[in-house]
């Protein structure tokens, strides 16, 4: 049986308290990979390029307060959307809460340990590189044929 501890088992996301919200991101930053979209057929490519915001030895935002403001298509996940976001990573806790799924074993949550999702091979970590050193114009270069980094 799950106990208080365990919101993510009992709860909707619609009913979490934005502490139990924000606990639910890994950290993996795969949500902060920026993707291509095909202009002729609609199809979403992934690249190894991340968010000038993403912090590449944290693997968290640089400033995450004002990210909207300073990326303007960086996309606030809600209760609402996460079900729409057809890009977001299949192991990403919000979809799986949605989806009325169970979250992966190394998932902070579930270990108590933040650095779980680097160690399980999980993260973003050291397979990116900053869009703040790449020209808009390479960044098909940079797309990447692995769907999950």
């Amino acid at each position: 049986m799950a106990d208080s501890s365990d919101f993510w088992r009992t709860k909707t996301l619609a009913e979490m308290t934005a502490t139990e919200w924000e606990s639910l991101c890994d950290g993996c930053g795969k949500c902060c990979v920026l993707l291509l979209e095909d202009v002729d057929d609609g199809a979403v490519h992934k690249t190894d390029v991340a968010c000038r915001l993403l912090d590449l030895e944290t693997i968290r935002c640089s400033d995450y307060p004002n990210r909207r403001a300073r990326v303007p298509g960086c996309v606030q996940l809600t209760p609402d959307n996460i079900t729409t976001l057809s890009w977001m990573p299949e192991t990403c806790a919000y979809r799986l809460i949605a989806e009325g799924r169970e979250l992966f074993d190394w998932h902070p949550l579930r270990t108590g340990d933040p650095g779980s999702t680097r160690r399980a091979g999980m993260s973003v970590y050291g397979r990116l590189v900053s869009e703040k050193t790449v020209d808009e114009s390479d960044l098909e270069a940079h797309i990447v044929a692995d769907n999950e980094p």
